[in-house]
């Protein structure tokens, strides 16, 4: 049996997450069977679940990857960027279209509500190390505390995803977001 070079295991996964995101994203997570990501993948379910072991490793997966994109967005630029990537990428979000049935997951299944939290701790960091940096440079607001403030970026962005996975107009969501970015930097 010939070997396969590391090259060409990640080549496969990354092919894999690819047509995993277009699946979760055109059938939402309960809609995406083996056999349509079979299809959507162009690979075995064998080769599948070699890389992830099951369709829930293949989903948090996607979940790690966008979360530490997004951190590194957010590292640079802040939440609020992410959220306009959000509006100038929509393709390299689409899959965030399962955001309900991930909130039906969080709500009644504990062991995926932590296996979701310690995916997204990357992101969590990466913004409260920027909360942290503008507060360090004054350009936070004082008179509420970075965990409010993170609670509220939390929030928007929570509500930002359901809109656009909803089919929700985009139209004055750019206005939205200099709103919400104001509303986080320290006034004048």
């Amino acid at each position: 049996m010939p070997l396969v070079s590391d090259l060409e295991l990640t080549r496969r996964r990354t092919e894999i997450l690819e047509g995993a995101r277009r699946c979760f994203a055109e059938h939402g997570y309960e809609g995406a069977t083996v056999r349509l990501l079979e299809r959507a993948t162009g690979k075995s379910r064998g080769a599948i679940f070699h890389h992830f072991g099951d369709k829930e490793n293949l989903f948090l997966a996607l979940a790690r990857e966008d979360a530490a994109r997004q951190a590194a967005v957010v590292a640079e630029e802040g939440l609020v960027e992410v959220m306009r990537d959000m509006l100038k990428h929509p393709e390299r979000y689409d899959w965030l279209a399962t955001r309900l049935e991930i909130t039906k997951l969080l709500r009644t299944d504990a062991v995926f509500r932590i296996r979701w939290r310690k995916h997204q701790e990357v992101l969590d960091s990466a913004v409260e190390d920027r909360l942290s940096q503008l507060a360090a440079d004054g350009r936070m607001r004082t008179d509420v505390s970075a965990d409010v403030l993170h609670t509220y970026l939390e929030t928007v962005l929570d509500g930002f995803i359901t809109r656009l996975a909803s089919g929700g107009s985009t139209e004055g969501l750019e206005e939205v977001l200099d709103l919400v970015e104001s509303t986080v930097r320290k006034r004048s």
